[in-house]
């Protein structure tokens, strides 16, 4: 892996996956479960958990890269913009440094809805090679 090195992946927020979290977290704030309360705060049907961009995060790092020896560090995100059920994202990740005394590489990533080309989330990964 070397700096400048891109990779490219789309997701969709399926039913599945929306069902499969919360089934799994029990996080049922209504924000996320009652389309009467989302249109209530302005938003146009339930709005997804933020951390479901963190699991499409983690396949990246666990199924996308040439090497299965890494682990995360640290991640940080930070959300632009509300993601719907049936969402397509277009996820993009660049490796912006290499920090050899530590074995770990940092990559740059985004969040792009294709459905009508607004920034979701962006953020930054810090990857151990093990």
């Amino acid at each position: 892996m070397q700096v400048g090195d891109k990779y490219q992946h789309e997701f969709e927020v399926s039913s599945e996956i929306y069902n499969g979290f919360l089934g799994i977290f029990n996080d049922r704030n209504p924000l996320h479960t009652e389309k009467s309360f989302a249109n209530a705060k302005g938003f146009k049907d339930v709005v997804m958990h933020g951390n479901i961009l963190n699991g499409f995060v983690s396949y990246f790092v666990g199924e996308l890269l040439p090497t299965k020896d890494v682990m995360i560090i640290q991640q940080e995100i930070k959300f632009h913009s509300p993601v719907f059920l049936a969402d397509t994202l277009s996820f993009s990740a660049t490796q912006s440094a290499i920090f050899e005394s530590v074995n770990a590489v940092e990559f740059k990533f985004e969040f792009i809805n294709k459905t009508d080309n607004r920034k979701v989330a962006k953020g930054k990964l810090l990857i151990g090679l093990i």
